[in-house]
């Protein structure tokens, strides 16, 4: 029997998952990070993308979107905890094409230093959701 470790992703809204896995691996800001059972105590920041989970004994990986968030690593015990998670099945392409197409429309307005920040962030996270949609298809 592989080792695992305990893995939680929790939104403000709600758990998202909550299970044993082999691995996870996430998007940090300096690049993805892979963990793994006893993996050294780590704190650190994500950036919007996909949080892709090896569950055991299961031949595909469970893909959770994250806007963003905080990581925390114990040996045996993963969490992520993110003010948006969404499950990658659950994704809507339309509504991420739509995002970001209004996204990118508010950055050529440049109506403010605000707005433009705000937009900024929102085409980040709409590219990483659709990111994640199609990972979920080359799966398939």
């Amino acid at each position: 029997m592989a080792m695992t470790l305990r893995v939680d992703i929790v939104s403000a809204e709600k758990s998202l998952y909550s299970g044993t896995a082999e691995a996870v691996i996430a998007p940090g800001l300096r690049g993805e990070l892979g963990i793994y059972p006893r993996h050294t105590p780590l704190l650190t920041t994500l950036k919007p993308g996909t949080v892709r989970i090896k569950v055991p004994n299961q031949a595909e990986e469970v893909l959770v979107y994250v806007s963003g968030g905080i990581l925390e690593v114990q040996p045996h015990v993963v969490t992520v905890l993110s003010d948006t998670a969404i499950r990658g099945a659950d994704l809507d392409e339309t509504k991420a094409l739509e995002a970001k197409l209004a996204a990118e429309a508010a950055m050529k307005n440049k109506a403010g230093t605000l707005d433009y920040a705000q937009a900024q962030i929102e085409l980040v996270q709409a590219v990483a959701q659709l990111a994640t949609i199609k990972k979920l298809r080359n799966r398939a």
